[in-house]
């Protein structure tokens, strides 16, 4: 078997390319022993056939080391000549390989060493494994193809703020102190979503509906765990949310794992970026690749976390309560997830090997606020230039149409004074005064908002 012919073939290529490293590995110890026993069989035809000494000789110097071959004076006959030729045409098939990856600096496919460090580390799928950069087109061509037949895309999916929420035992607040009594056991983690690790110094709180989305997710996506968190703590947390290890498997990537200080990449995932949607609660973090990101509403649950954050408020443990499991960020978040898949697999006309997930994201996006006209009022630091604002970009990209100067046309004005000028206007001509919460929670649930949850009320100067 060989790691450059041997592609993958099943639904991952992270796990099927450690399988078939251990594999090759296992060959390769077996290879030995059957050389011994093949030995030991020999010795004893010879101890039967005292004739044969002669062949005996022969097969001892054929598995004599080829450096000590020059210092052997051979019989007429002598099958050295062949090892010989055996020897030049591995050393030939070594000048002539490409080296696809590295083991521990050994080629895993020719065996020889290697000092160059060129390629990405895939640490997370086996310890010191490097591959080189035409390998991995080659892995990540191979496993597209496989998961395209099965109509699944990547996920790659965030843990704190995302699908959990995680805090410092010493840094619960004497309101948080009742969560300690009403954690659940680590025995079956599969019925509880509070837990107590001792060991780490550590409550986690798993975010409502998360096994509900991990299952579904998974029928549509082969999924990654991708934080940046260290790795012992990504392993723990991948024990919580997949106790069974039926969603992710050893798919678990830490900051330990990546390429860049402080960033995540998706050149540790052996998926192709056209194919790859993102979790994440933080945009930062995913520079190059925004336009695969799916940007998700943080879950605070514990004060510590509303305190990292900046939030003057009370947590959601210290208001003991929760996020919905039918109308949460994971509930929205899945029903969007679905749109894509089927948009993708369903609608596109283009062959399904050009088809780019991302592409899919904006015209999804894009139908969030399609035929909103919005007018900003108050919004902006005065001389700031309005079309380069957040709020305008974010407007823009879910579909709504923005403007500086009021007309029939506009639909909405986003304000946070109800006193000013325009603010009037639109309550006096019957269009929507929203808050510009009401443009945040549309981009965050990739959904058009009611506008009487975000109403807009006068300062108190006016």
């Amino acid at each position: 078997m060989s790691f450059v012919t041997d592609s993958p073939v099943h639904s991952s290529s992270s796990d099927d390319f450690a399988a078939l490293l251990d594999a090759e590995l296992e060959v390769g110890s077996s290879g030995s022993s059957h050389d011994e026993q093949d030995d030991e069989e020999e010795e004893v035809d010879d101890d039967n056939n005292d004739d044969d000494d002669d062949d005996l000789d022969n097969q001892r110097n054929k598995r004599c080391k080829t450096e000590k071959l020059e210092d052997v004076e051979e019989p007429q006959g002598s099958t050295s000549q062949g090892l010989i030729e055996e020897n030049i045409e591995v050393s030939l098939k070594r000048d002539l390989c490409t080296h696809p990856g590295s083991f521990g600096q050994m080629c895993i496919l020719c065996g020889q060493r290697l000092d160059d460090e060129s390629g990405v580390t895939f640490g997370y799928i086996h310890k010191g494994l490097r591959l080189g950069n035409d390998e991995i087109v080659r892995l990540r061509s191979t496993d597209m193809r496989n998961l395209l037949r099965h109509k699944k895309l990547y996920l790659v999916l965030d843990l704190d703020h995302t699908l959990l929420n995680s805090t410092l035992l010493m840094h619960l607040t004497p309101e948080e102190e009742y969560l300690k009594a009403q954690s659940d056991s680590l025995l079956d983690v599969s019925k509880g979503s509070l837990f107590m690790l001792d060991f780490m110094h550590m409550m986690t709180k798993l975010r409502p509906f998360v096994h509900t989305f991990l299952k579904e997710a998974s029928e549509m996506f082969e999924m990654y765990i991708y934080t940046m968190g260290d790795r012992p703590y990504a392993l723990e947390m991948a024990k919580l949310v997949d106790p069974r290890r039926e969603y992710f498997s050893g798919r678990v990537i830490s900051r330990d794992d990546g390429t860049l200080k402080h960033q995540k990449g998706l050149d540790v995932i052996l998926g192709q970026e056209s194919a790859v949607v993102i979790l994440d609660d933080t945009e930062n973090a995913w520079m190059k690749h925004k336009d695969n990101l799916i940007l998700m509403e943080r879950y605070h649950f514990f004060a510590s976390s509303c305190h990292q954050f900046g939030y003057n408020c009370k947590s959601l443990s210290q208001l003991k309560s929760d996020e919905s499991e039918t109308d949460g960020a994971l509930s929205s978040v899945l029903k969007v997830l679905r749109q894509i898949h089927h948009i993708f697999f369903e609608e596109l006309d283009s062959e399904l090997s050009s088809r780019d997930v991302r592409q899919v994201l904006k015209t999804v996006r894009k139908e969030v606020l399609k035929g909103c006209k919005i007018v900003f009022s108050r919004v902006f630091p005065a001389k700031f230039q309005a079309d380069s604002h957040l709020l305008w970009k974010m407007s823009e990209q879910l579909g709504a149409t923005c403007s500086t100067e009021t007309d029939s046309s506009v639909t909405h004005v986003v304000s946070t004074d109800a006193g000013t000028e325009k603010s009037r206007w639109a309550v006096k001509e019957k269009k929507f005064l929203v808050h510009p919460q009401w443009i945040e929670a549309a981009n965050y649930l990739w959904q058009k908002q009611p506008e009487e949850n975000f109403p807009v009320s006068q300062t108190k100067n006016q």
